[in-house]
């Protein structure tokens, strides 16, 4: 009988100390602004009380080994990295729990790090700019808030699966078992190849337990841009958040024989192998992102989508269960073709809308997957307080999202916040959004199907709850489904089952595009409760239904 392993994944916890006072910053403590948070993806404050709850909530579940698929910190801070790290290292001396991880975009820059300019509330509710370098415009300078490099954050994060322990089983990496740093590096070349500079490679294979591999791939490509003169200067480097898999296939090509080597191995051994990286393999917006990049060319997360040709790479490597982080969307897709196929689980964050972690029971030939959401976070509202002086000071009311109720409430409060804000501000074409402000759901049938009179059921909803639905339900899948009301949820069937009839020209196409992409995410292959096939790549729901097959 096949050892079954179980394995908590929390995924971008972002740890930010609202506790530090950075030197010279003139600061009670290091509170990130509302300002600042409204516009960010990820809300900052609340991140160490969030990822200690995921911790709390991993060990209650019986799991002793923790997967972070990067982005353990918020911006790669060394104070920050020593407070995850000692968080980390508590919860294996209190509870025996063992964290691996892999880079992520946030954890460090490049070989000499990078400056950092945030906003901070001060003691009196003001907010105080606070920059690493020179600091102009009035910022307050404060050198020890700049993003580490490579070599100096690893270093503090070596214990986190980089380096091995004596009584680890197995460790090794690309390039052998050699764990020093110095051999483990590779050029890092610009695009057109004619500069670089010698970068770690951390990723590494290892078995904790017997019978367990874990293989973690470092995806987080740091290289310098074409024509790049000062490989010291950050704003030389190419931003390894919009390189992901199709960066590793330019500049490391020798991971995949690797991976291919190591699944092989795994199979002749019997291991159970759980392979991980800051980026997905897979398009982890339901299989939907070309479609999202036709309505919104500028969609940060649907233009980060891997190639076909990274997941077919990926699929001959033999390695068919991959994590990732990255986007903090919550999503479970299969590829399949004649050279293999593989699942790649999205992991959410703790620190962005819905918040949750997976629990994973894995064998070598299925897993049972869990995805739990971190509904209450005790200490997540220790900064509401600031925000509200914050708003004081700035003479505005306090934020909804302070009386939210809950962790999960605040993430809600802060999404639809960043859907005004930012995503029709930023992404949508301006007919749309002003559209979407200025009206309702009944005028909304009334230009789709200008022939039939609006259905009594539709109400008087304003369409800005059809946009906030809209990202409900594209981040977070069906961990979002019991915070829309069936009576809307029942409308947007309704609209997607009649979109065939709408009327499709210029504003009217626009929508009918955007309701058929929430078709495709209301639709999407479970992520709650599923039971991964490995080796026939078919998922299934606990009670044994077969679900739909998602391909690239």
């Amino acid at each position: 009988m096949n050892p079954t392993y179980r394995i908590a994944v929390i995924a971008d916890p972002h740890v930010h100390d609202v506790a530090w006072q950075p030197a010279g910053a003139g600061l009670a403590g290091a509170v990130r602004s509302w300002a600042d948070t409204t516009a960010s993806t990820r809300v900052f404050n609340e991140s160490l009380p969030a990822f200690r709850a995921a911790l709390d909530r991993a060990t209650a579940e019986g799991a002793r080994i923790v997967i972070v698929p990067g982005d353990l910190t918020d911006d790669g801070q060394r104070h920050n990295i020593e407070v995850a790290v000692a968080l980390i290292a508590e919860y294996e001396r209190r509870h025996g729990l063992r964290v691996f991880m892999t880079p992520g975009n946030h954890d460090f820059w490049a070989l000499k790090g990078r400056p950092q300019r945030k906003e901070f509330v001060g003691r009196d509710g003001s907010r105080v700019i606070v920059g690493s370098h020179a600091a102009p415009g009035g910022a307050v300078s404060s050198p020890e808030t700049a993003m580490l490099g490579a070599p100096e954050a690893l270093t503090l994060m070596a214990d986190l699966g980089f380096q091995p322990r004596t009584d680890d089983l197995h460790f090794e990496t690309p390039f052998g078992s050699d764990a020093r740093w110095s051999s483990r590096t590779v050029r890092a070349a610009s695009p057109d190849g004619t500069t670089g500079f010698d970068m770690i490679d951390a990723s590494y294979l290892i078995e904790p337990v017997v019978g367990l591999w874990l293989l973690s791939i470092d995806a987080n490509i740091v290289a310098p841009r074409d024509g790049a003169t000062d490989l010291d200067d950050p704003t030389q480097m190419l931003d390894p958040s919009d390189g992901g898999w199709p960066a590793v296939l330019r500049t490391r090509p020798y991971l995949f024989p690797w991976m291919c080597d190591v699944a092989e191995r795994a199979r002749r051994s019997g291991k159970a192998l759980v392979a991980f990286s800051h980026y997905p393999v897979l398009d982890a917006l339901a299989g939907a992102s070309a479609l999202e990049c036709a309505l919104f060319p500028s969609s940060g997360l649907a233009r980060r989508a891997p190639t076909v040709e990274v997941a077919r790479r990926f699929a001959e490597t033999g390695v068919r269960l991959h994590l990732s982080g990255h986007l903090h969307v919550n999503d479970t897709a299969v590829f399949r073709d004649e050279w293999g196929g593989f699942f790649n689980i999205a992991v959410p964050s703790p620190v962005g809308f819905a918040p949750a972690m997976k629990l994973l029971d894995v064998a070598t030939d299925h897993v049972r997957l869990r995805t739990i959401r971190l509904d209450d976070v005790p200490g997540h509202d220790a900064a509401f307080d600031d925000y509200s002086r914050e708003a004081g000071a700035a003479g505005d009311p306090s934020p909804k999202a302070v009386s939210a109720g809950g962790h999960l409430g605040f993430l809600d409060h802060h999404l639809c916040a960043l859907v005004g804000a930012r995503y029709m501000v930023r992404e949508w074409p301006r007919d749309m959004a002003e559209f979407v402000r200025a009206h309702r759901f009944a005028d909304l049938e009334r230009l789709l199907w200008p022939q039939a009179t609006p259905a009594a059921s539709t109400g008087n909803v304003a369409l800005t709850v059809l946009a906030e639905d809209w990202y409900r339900l594209r981040k977070a899948a069906d961990l979002a489904l019991d915070l829309v009301p069936e009576a809307r949820l029942a409308v947007y069937r309704r609209w997607i089952g009649e979109l065939h009839h709408a009327e499709a020209a210029d504003l009217a196409g626009r929508f009918i595009a955007f309701i058929s992409l929430l078709g495709r995410y209301l639709d999407r292959i479970p992520t709650l409760d599923v039971a991964l096939d490995l080796e026939a790549l078919v998922a299934a729901p606990s009670q044994g239904r077969t679900l739909r097959r998602q391909t690239v």
